[in-house]
């Protein structure tokens, strides 16, 4: 189970600097953390869900890491808008005896997302490949 408070360890954002959530509320398969001294009229919230269908051998787990922040549009600076990112994953629990696979992808999605091929740094400011791809409508 993670930690009440998600450190700036856990969570950095575009400049690499940490943000700290707290959790808000915790159901038997969802929880939902918000940022440490965010306006109540802006909320900026990390949210994690699963939900399992099926059984046995079909049995499936989909998992949803979420997260939303709203801001005051660049444009009017009047209208709050929101925005949000989301990473889902769609495991085939039932017919795996290990988390080898479903973590393979994970970590390829990862990679993809935070880094430039062969680069072992990660670039928390969205220029790796999968980033700047869905920051810029990019094929």
């Amino acid at each position: 189970m993670l930690s009440n408070t998600l450190n700036g360890n856990q969570i950095k954002n575009t400049a690499g600097t940490g943000v700290t959530f707290n959790r808000l509320s915790t159901s038997e398969r969802s929880t939902e953390f918000s940022q440490l001294a965010e306006a109540p009229s802006l909320p900026h919230r990390l949210k994690i869900s699963h939900q399992e269908t099926g059984s046995g051998m079909t049995l499936r787990r989909r998992s949803v890491v979420r997260i939303d922040k709203t801001s005051i549009s660049t444009v009017d600076s009047k209208t709050p808008v929101t925005s949000s990112a989301y990473f889902v994953t769609d495991s085939p629990v039932g017919a795996l005896a290990a988390n080898t696979e479903m973590a393979t992808v994970i970590a390829e999605v990862v990679s993809f997302m935070a880094s430039l091929g062969a680069s072992t740094t990660i670039l928390y400011d969205c220029t790796g490949s999968g980033a700047d791809a869905l920051l810029n409508g990019g094929l």
